[in-house]
């Protein structure tokens, strides 16, 4: 299918980005995975070639881009199965909150490091007892003069350990009448005292990922810290989900795209009763389900990354993008898995990554049950 979403200027990104993956990523996956973190220097080098945070503005040291230079980043990760180099969150999700909510003064503090990659930024929602849940958290931020006192933990916290600036939400009213006017937002630095990167967590997928428990212990932090409003935290939550959905959906295409062409490659090579599985009509059968859904998937999602760029308000075609594409690519891949035999079970094929990489789309930024929800909702159901 042809793409019109790009310009000669997003082609010639994807080119050099491309190159500088296979340079500096795809050589070092294979101990990525075993470590359970990337290198650190990754994000020095995207940064010096302009690749993290595209979209933030020239005044602030970024390159003045779009959300499509974005897309092209995702994309480009999944063609060569990469789930460990966070960039999207760090540049689709917790910079947008810098850029969108913080101060000038907070901005000129904070985003050039995001895009030179010398700060690498985290989000910490989740609790060990609340998950989509948001009202329900328990961490709170007490005032104390011109500071905050942050006591709390989180859990399933992606880059909590290489972190340098972490996006935390916090109670800064407990009373229960105010379950979502009583969040506020903080940035808090990794070297602040009380700010613990308690344990990383081991996962079945995405295993370069590094996902941490952190907590704060009696953590102090300058109101200065605080983003917007007090009590405006659950807002500013709600108004940037559109986009972290939209990211997570961008990516389960993306994936669901290169399986199935590496899946259609193989199939027309591998053997079986002398002839290639690509021509046993159970093969092609599965394959064309597979390539239609991919399709339509594909046709659907540039639409609504296209209304996207341009402004719209998308909660329902994001939250739909999120389950729908997630879930379509858990299928292709299931189903693209067992045309590789018992091969598909080793994790030296990259369709074995694939597959335990896929699970956790339907879980995070939203489960989605919570998805079905949020579109009954603005169906006025």
């Amino acid at each position: 299918m042809d793409r019109t979403l790009f310009s000669d200027d997003h082609d010639l990104f994807r080119q050099s980005l491309r190159q500088f993956f296979t340079r500096e990523v795809v050589p070092h996956q294979e101990r990525w995975r075993e470590r359970g973190i990337v290198d650190r220097e990754v994000w020095r080098k995207a940064g010096a070639q302009g690749y993290l945070c595209p979209s933030v503005e020239e005044a602030y040291g970024g390159a003045d881009g779009d959300f499509l230079h974005s897309v092209i980043v995702i994309e480009e990760l999944a063609r060569i199965y990469e789930s460990g180099f966070a960039m999207a969150l760090h540049s689709d999700v917790v910079v947008p909150y810098l850029r969108e909510f913080g101060t000038e003064e907070q901005k000129q503090r904070w985003l050039p490091g995001c895009v030179s990659g010398d700060l690498v930024t985290a989000i910490a929602m989740t609790e060990p007892n609340t998950g989509s849940d948001l009202a329900a958290i328990r961490t709170t931020a007490v005032r104390d003069g011109d500071d905050y006192i942050l006591n709390g933990s989180k859990t399933f916290i992606s880059n909590g350990i290489l972190c340098d600036l972490c996006v935390v939400a916090a109670k800064t009213d407990t009373d229960p009448a105010k379950a979502h006017s009583g969040i506020s937002l903080f940035v808090v630095e990794a070297d602040r005292p009380g700010f613990v990167k308690a344990k990383k967590l081991a996962k079945m997928g995405m295993v370069s990922q590094d996902t941490a428990e952190l907590a704060f212990e009696d953590c102090r932090i300058p109101a200065a810290n605080r983003l917007g409003e007090e009590g405006g935290g659950f807002r500013m939550l709600m108004m940037m989900l559109q986009q972290e959905r939209l990211t997570v959906a961008v990516g389960a295409q993306a994936a669901a795209e290169q399986v199935l062409a590496d899946t259609i490659a193989y199939a027309k090579e591998r053997q079986a009763f002398g002839r290639p599985i690509a021509k046993f009509q159970n093969t092609q059968f599965k394959l064309v389900e597979c390539a239609t859904k991919v399709e339509v998937g594909r046709a659907f999602l540039d639409r609504v990354i296209a209304e996207h760029v341009a402004g719209k308000y998308l909660v329902k075609e994001c939250s739909m993008a999120k389950l729908w594409q997630t879930e379509m690519a858990s299928e292709v891949v299931d189903t693209c898995l067992q045309f590789f035999g018992g091969y598909g079970y080793m994790l030296e094929y990259p369709i074995a990554h694939a597959y335990v990489d896929a699970r956790v789309q339907r879980i995070y930024a939203g489960s989605n049950e919570i998805m079905k929800i949020i579109i009954a909702k603005q169906m006025g159901l």
